[in-house]
């Protein structure tokens, strides 16, 4: 975690915050040359994942039809669509939850309320037009401006943020591949079993050498030109269990939203965890059909039409829904400052 500074004054919000946050961030230093070879590496991997993910998706659904998709989505229910528009407002909840604790840590005295609504703003944005660290930073940069929060607060607040989710899931996958693994993953998943029992001991394994070097590493991380330190390991903790709870919360909404009896909630959690990693690193926004391609591989025997409803349901209720009340209330937010400056 950058190290905040809780003496340091409010610099006004420039319109090119995202360059501001950027220098504000950690990011390796050096010639351009290895940085150029880098982004191209990443933009050929996103087009190598996108045409895999395509192809999947392709021989997967290509002989679904309307009916069959429409008929899936009104075997939901009443019952099941209220289940997923709760859990994906639970999901926000959490993400508040962290995002309070970040901004104390990094120096930040601001309200809940302003935190949660700093973070539903911020995350909704990102998740939908990719949830890397300057979108996201750039938005909480702008909507704390007000509250006195400065760009080094924004920039720890946001890897706080990113260090949360990523132990968290990490959490969540290790407990849900032994556990799954332990009844045969095998019968309902591509993941063999030792497979699962490996990955998941790797996972918990780095999750506890991370909460350690909380507890034992008292100095600042230097690299890249910034100085970098862990929080402490009661906020650790809280990191993880938040962190674990809320990724569990994120992929319930797609569980409750296939026909039942489809899978068991672990073993879909153990397709859905490394599939959020893989939609994050091909770097297409909100993984839009490398995360389907990539659940659609891992498990097997699901019926097409109620899990393309799924997909469906969950891309409504947890990305596009608080995409527009996000964007709405950051416009209706700016609207508000600008004529606040006109008074």
């Amino acid at each position: 975690m950058l190290t905040p500074d809780p003496h340091a004054r409010p610099a006004p919000i420039s319109p090119d915050v995202e360059a501001e946050l950027a220098a504000a961030l950690p990011e390796t230093q050096g010639s351009r040359f290895f940085p150029m070879i880098r982004g191209l590496a990443w933009h050929l991997l996103a087009f190598i994942l996108l045409a895999a993910a395509a192809l999947i998706l392709w021989r997967e659904f290509h002989e679904l039809s309307l009916a069959e998709l429409a008929g899936a989505i009104r075997a939901w229910g009443w019952d099941s669509a209220a289940w997923a528009l709760g859990l994906s407002a639970t999901s926000f909840l959490l993400m508040g939850v962290i995002e309070w604790l970040g901004l104390r840590w990094a120096g930040a005295r601001i309200t809940v309320r302003a935190a949660l609504a700093g973070s539903f703003i911020a995350s909704s944005i990102a998740h939908s037009l990719g949830a890397n660290l300057i979108v996201s930073g750039a938005v909480r940069a702008r909507y704390y401006a007000k509250h006195g929060v400065t760009l080094r607060q924004v920039a720890a607040t946001t890897l706080f943020h990113g260090f949360s989710f990523t132990v968290g899931l990490s959490t969540l996958a290790g407990v849900a591949l032994l556990a799954a693994g332990s009844h045969d993953i095998a019968a309902a998943s591509r993941i063999a079993n030792p497979v699962a029992d490996g990955l998941g001991a790797t996972l918990l394994a780095g999750v506890g050498a991370y909460v350690v070097l909380c507890a034992t590493l008292r100095r600042p991380l230097r690299g890249f030109g910034h100085s970098l330190r862990l929080p402490s390991v009661r906020v650790a903790l809280a990191q993880l269990s938040i962190g674990a709870v809320d990724n569990a919360v994120a992929a319930a909404i797609i569980w409750v939203l296939l026909p039942s009896a489809s899978v068991g909630y672990l073993t879909f959690v153990s397709a859905y965890a490394p599939s959020v990693v893989v939609g994050l690193i091909s770097h297409v926004p909100g993984g839009v059909g490398v995360f389907e391609g990539s659940v659609s591989t891992l498990l097997k025997g699901l019926e097409p039409a109620g899990l393309a409803a799924a997909f469906l349901g969950y891309r409504l209720f947890f990305f596009l829904l608080p995409l527009l009340i996000g964007s709405l209330a950051l416009a209706i937010d700016t609207v508000r400052e600008r004529a606040a400056k006109r008074i």
